[in-house]
């Protein structure tokens, strides 16, 4: 195996979940000797390639379906917010959580859809249709909650999201 490609490999375990852009952005090699050595390293198995939400990820092979899509969730900074609000507070509704978290209702359901879809967050309804929200799968949860941290870019996207959020939610002066 050549440096570079051991180099890349690395990478990705050291950062599983990784997207493609900024695996090249973290990266001292350009974009098309990382695609080279990624596409070398999915066909010896020592690397997969899973799509989640628009974006090529990549992860080390010991990672389950469940835990790629979770991991990809959690490189986004509301959708690890509300994780963590849930670890700490859990039960929680909605509302509390979008208040506690400083975020628009439809911001949060757009999160909470991905984090339900994917088997990570459980919304339970009683008897008068109120929501409750619980982690499905705390322990491996919060297991990789710990081994990922949103990038800047994917940060600046949720941070300007709940800027908006919080323009249109302002009384409008007149």
């Amino acid at each position: 195996m050549t440096t570079t490609r051991r180099q890349i490999r690395t990478h990705v375990q050291d950062n599983a979940g990784i997207h493609f852009n900024e695996l090249v952005r973290e990266s001292e090699f350009a974009p098309g000797q990382v695609q080279y050595h990624i596409r070398r390293l999915l066909a010896a198995d020592e690397l997969v390639r899973s799509e989640f939400y628009g974006r090529t990820h990549y992860y080390p092979p010991e990672y389950d379906e469940w835990e790629r899509a979770t991991l990809a969730l959690f490189r986004r900074e509301t959708a690890r917010d509300i994780v963590v609000h849930l670890i700490e507070h859990e039960p929680a509704t909605p509302a509390a959580v979008a208040d506690t978290l400083g975020i628009a209702r439809s911001t949060l359901e757009y999160h909470l859809d991905r984090l339900v879809e994917q088997g990570v967050v459980e919304k339970t309804y009683d008897e008068r249709n109120r929501v409750t929200l619980r982690l499905a799968n705390a322990e491996g949860t919060g297991r990789l909650l710990s081994t990922v941290e949103p990038t800047v870019p994917d940060r600046l996207v949720d941070r300007f999201t709940r800027l908006v959020d919080g323009l249109l939610d302002e009384p409008a002066n007149g």
